[in-house]
């Protein structure tokens, strides 16, 4: 088999180069054994404020300006229901807090997702005496749906192979990659934390995160909206909702923890006051970068092998940018961003 491109990953970043690779009409093949789960703990929200510090996220109209109208295509090509257009209110806990978000709307950067109004707390099984301030253009991206859409479609078109990429078997020459029978022009490694095995790339200053959250079925909650206060609390429908996320930087195994449930249960119950119950509890391990940027860029002697890896907490807005950036570096030559090229760490 010859095609264009190999893609070695198909969660957020594997799925966004793909989508490049379609609008180009470029040939490809997708391996992916499931063994990296970041995906299964992504809330999939697009949020262009970062509501710990009321600042702007880096890129976050470019970001926005390529995410939702790729997002829209991959619904209408698969038939599923992705995007999800809900506010997020941030819970603020003392006057200081409402204080400061005023301060923060005004400014240029921020004053188009910042709303200046107040948001009284009308639901009794919440604790917020403060309010809430709402940040604006906001949704959820179902990536669950998305990640197993996805690899259903590229199934029946016989494009995707669930098996272990074994990269001792990998040839590679200046124009060309080979792989067992398939022979491709270049190789795009998105394999999140997988990328610690890969022995082309395992030097990148990747730090995996190990995140768990929980789902809980809350009938007397009735909130439409994803509330931030110490956890997200994101709505899913049937009156059930997300729960998340923890971060750990020790135990690395898929295999969720009685350590993050309490964690987030010790969290929720001060949010709210009705009964809930636990659903689910997943867990996933998240590829994080030291400084905060993706992972993007070519090999410096393998010049056919690229990565687009560490997406971060924001991968959903994030995505289709960098993998846009990707692409016009291999196909029209032209340079990535400094600050998510992988040159940055280079000595």
């Amino acid at each position: 088999m010859k095609v264009d491109y190999i893609i070695v990953g198909s969660g957020i970043a594997g799925i966004c180069f793909c989508e490049e690779l379609k609008r180009a009409n470029k040939t490809f093949v997708v391996f992916d054994n499931a063994s990296q789960q970041s995906s299964a703990v992504a809330g999939g929200l697009y949020n262009p404020v970062v509501l710990k510090r009321f600042t702007s996220v880096w890129k976050s109209d470019e970001q926005l300006a390529l995410a939702l109208p790729l997002y829209a295509t991959i619904e209408k090509e698969l038939g599923v229901k992705l995007d999800y257009k809900i506010p997020v209110y941030r819970k603020f806990a003392s006057l200081e807090e409402q204080n400061d978000w005023f301060t923060a709307s005004d400014k240029p950067l921020l004053s188009k997702w910042l709303s200046a109004k107040i948001i009284k707390n009308d639901n009794a099984v919440i604790d917020a005496p403060f309010g809430y301030g709402e940040v604006l253009e906001t949704g959820r991206i179902d990536v669950n749906t998305m990640v197993n859409a996805y690899e259903k479609d590229l199934r029946a078109k016989e494009l995707y192979f669930d098996t272990p990429f074994e990269y001792h078997v990998l040839e590679t020459s200046v124009n060309q990659v080979k792989y067992k029978d398939i022979t491709a022009a270049q190789l795009v490694f998105c394999e999140g934390f997988g990328i610690k095995k890969n022995p082309f790339f395992n030097t990148l200053p990747l730090n995996p995160a190990k995140g768990e959250l929980l789902i809980i079925y809350a009938p007397e909650l009735k909130i439409d909206y994803v509330l931030k206060a110490g956890v997200f609390l994101i709505p899913i429908g049937e009156d059930q909702y997300i729960v998340g996320a923890t971060y750990e930087w020790k135990d690395l195994s898929n295999q969720v923890s009685e350590k993050a449930k309490n964690e987030l249960l010790g969290k929720l119950e001060k949010l709210i006051r009705c009964k809930f119950e636990i659903v689910n509890q997943v867990a996933g391990i998240r590829p994080t970068v030291k400084d905060r940027r993706p992972l993007v860029g070519q090999h410096s002697e393998h010049k056919s092998l690229y990565v687009l890896n560490g997406l971060g907490t924001r991968g959903v807005m994030i995505g289709p940018y960098v993998a846009q950036q990707l692409y016009n570096l291999i196909e029209n030559k032209i340079p990535l961003e400094k600050e998510v090229d992988i040159k940055r760490f280079e000595s």
